[in-house]
């Protein structure tokens, strides 16, 4: 599969190009994702594709949808991609890596799930021994299980914008206490029930990141994308130790490369050598094999 930085969609309107997502509208009602071979990392996005990762994406996102439609609903319509885009050559530029969805009103916050302590998390615990206002048992070690996931939320920041640790509170003044409580409740149960299932298969799902949408009725559904190697941390339980940040089937890979750099972490973005890209790649392709894989 050729590599996609960027789609060429010119039978319907380019809503917007994201980090990752091209999104194109289809009516008045439904959406049309691309999932391109982007990568950002820092909140840049970097110059060089990562090989078939948006299709990897893709797979796995729907994959995770099915496991989790009996605890939420998502927002993937069952209207065929043949439908929206029936000319087969523009088509063939997105295959495998587009998905037709509802079009939602999607909620101004980023659901975080935390099952261990590592990234910005453990800078926050480091500093104050608490993550998004929940305090958490001293003499913790880095990337170290915690007595139960927590749920640590974020705003959505713009394009090129970070975003912010925020605690409950803040989320029930932006969304109302229903829909935080919702979120919250929901985000837990699916991230113990992927991190049960990942580790039967050999993977640690150390945290992980979900968006929500409403529709025009209020009701929640889980939207963006589903315990990919973008939005969740993934490590191999045959490497994890204490004390350090484990190799991970992620974009940590090459997020690790970056801080070899002389790089301030502002656009443009530094070239990816062949070599990381592909690695890159390699690890992504492990993720959705040990996890779609049955037996």
């Amino acid at each position: 599969m050729k590599p996609l930085y960027e789609s060429s969609i010119t039978s319907l309107p380019l809503i917007q190009r994201g980090k990752v997502r091209d999104i194109y509208a289809v009516g008045d009602d439904h959406l049309l994702i691309v999932t391109t071979d982007r990568i950002s990392a820092f909140d840049v996005i970097l110059p060089d594709p990562i090989p078939g990762k948006g299709a990897i994406l893709t797979a796995m996102s729907n994959f995770w949808f099915e496991q989790m439609a009996d605890v939420i609903d998502n927002h993937v319509s069952s209207l065929p991609l043949e439908e929206v885009m029936p000319d087969p050559a523009e088509r063939a530029q997105v295959a495998g890596r587009a998905i037709v969805v509802q079009r939602l009103n999607p909620l101004p916050v980023e659901a975080i799930v935390r099952g261990y302590i590592i990234g910005s998390g453990w800078k926050d615990y480091q500093r104050t021994g608490a993550v998004c206002g929940i305090t958490l048992p001293r003499g913790l070690r880095q990337a170290e299980q915690l007595p139960a996931a927590i749920y640590t939320p974020s705003t959505k920041a713009a394009l090129g914008e970070h975003d912010e640790n925020i605690d409950f509170a803040h989320t029930v003044s932006l969304i109302g206490e229903n829909d935080a409580r919702r979120v919250r409740d929901v985000s837990l149960e699916i991230y113990t029930r992927a991190a049960n299932y990942a580790h039967d298969k050999g993977i640690i799902i150390a945290d992980t990141k979900f968006e929500f949408g409403t529709d025009d009725n209020g009701k929640l559904l889980l939207i963006d994308e589903a315990l990919t190697p973008d939005s969740s941390r993934f490590w191999p339980q045959s490497e994890y130790q204490l004390g350090i940040s484990p190799p991970s089937f992620d974009k940590q890979f090459v997020r690790d490369y970056l801080e070899t750099l002389d790089w301030d972490r502002c656009p443009p973005g530094p070239t990816l050598p062949a070599e990381i890209a592909e690695k890159t790649a390699a690890k992504y392709r492990e993720a959705l094999d040990r996890i779609t894989t049955t037996g």
